[in-house]
């Protein structure tokens, strides 16, 4: 839709995208706050973990009565969940019209999605990297503990609160590979089924995914990316988590912990010395749990609300067309 200066089509791409973001964090928040503290302790000496399965965590919070602790970081968590999506639906649904639109093609091949995906996730990375910062420091805080946006952000530099940027760029191939596996197999689904429609006589009627379709394409996508890509993963948790001797009081749990190592070398090199390889996988399974539900979600209720974000969006253009219409007229 074009002439008014706006891309309606990605902004609508870009609205769902957030929205979908937004349930999803909100929901499994306690979920995804057990895994990062689960991934950001560091075995110091055989045996020293605090942590040895992801209930721990949430058994830690039980027992200290700080159950509403689980949500602390929760509004900045929402608010960078929001913007990161929208920013990456616009990118992703801008590049590759603009692709599609220079190169004259009708559809987009898996290599130049990469690249589109890649170059979207950039743009989204750069502009959340603090929020992001700052929420993994909440949730890494101690239970009861944890403090606001700013103030959380005040704690270091402003150098600080960019800490895993390098390693969040390398990151963009994982909503990449995600996006790309649920793309091919949206199509190659959506194509089975118009062929079932034309043997059956239904014609050339318009096919879109169902809940349970693109709950499960959301689940099958977001394993594979996170698989190949954990070890990262782990390591920005690590380099983002909060400073253990700032939060905690008790001498016997600040001994089991160590300084979060602030390089992706060094936190690969710490993982090595102090766990092996098994350690490159620590909490692996609980990454898997939480991405998958969130981003099976996300893709869910974005598949489900594209169709009214877009009549909604057609609503405003027509309304602001006719009211600039009207102010000339005066």
């Amino acid at each position: 839709m074009a002439g008014d200066g706006v891309d309606w089509e990605s902004v609508a791409e870009a609205t769902s995208g957030a929205v979908g973001a937004l349930v999803s964090t909100t929901v499994l928040y306690p979920l995804d706050t057990c895994k990062t503290k689960f991934q950001a302790e560091l075995q110091t000496q055989p045996g020293a973990h605090k942590y040895r399965n992801l209930s721990d965590v949430f058994w830690e919070a039980v027992q200290k009565r700080q159950i509403l602790s689980l949500y602390q970081g929760l509004k900045t968590k929402n608010i960078q969940s929001f913007i990161s999506q929208f920013v990456y639906f616009y990118g992703y649904s801008y590049f590759k019209r603009l692709y599609l639109e220079k190169s004259g093609a009708k559809s987009i091949g898996t290599k130049a999605n990469l690249l589109v995906a890649a170059a979207a996730g950039a743009c989204t990375v750069v502009v959340t990297q603090p929020l992001d910062t700052a929420s993994s420091r909440m949730q890494t805080s101690a239970f009861g503990k944890s403090k606001g946006l700013r103030a959380t952000l005040a704690e270091g530099t402003w150098l600080e609160a960019f800490d895993g940027l390098g390693i969040s760029l390398i990151l963009t191939c994982n909503p990449s590979i995600q996006y790309t596996v649920f793309d091919q197999l949206k199509q190659r689904l959506i194509q089975r089924q118009r062929r079932k429609n034309a043997e059956s006589g239904g014609g050339s009627s318009p096919v879109a995914l169902s809940a349970f379709s693109a709950f499960l394409l959301g689940a099958i996508s977001k394993s594979v990316a996170t698989i190949l890509t954990y070890p990262l993963i782990r390591c920005k948790v690590m380099i983002q988590a909060a400073d253990p001797d700032e939060d905690d009081d008790d001498e016997s749990e600040r001994a089991g912990k160590s300084r979060s190592p602030k390089t992706m070398l060094g936190a690969l090199h710490a993982m090595w010395n102090k766990e092996g390889i098994p350690g490159f996988f620590k909490g692996l399974h609980a990454q898997i749990l939480k991405t998958v539900l969130s981003s099976a979600l996300l893709l869910m209720i974005k598949e489900k609300i594209s169709r009214f974000t877009w009549i909604s969006l057609l609503a405003l253009r027509r309304y602001l067309f006719v009211s600039q219409k009207k102010i000339k007229s005066v």
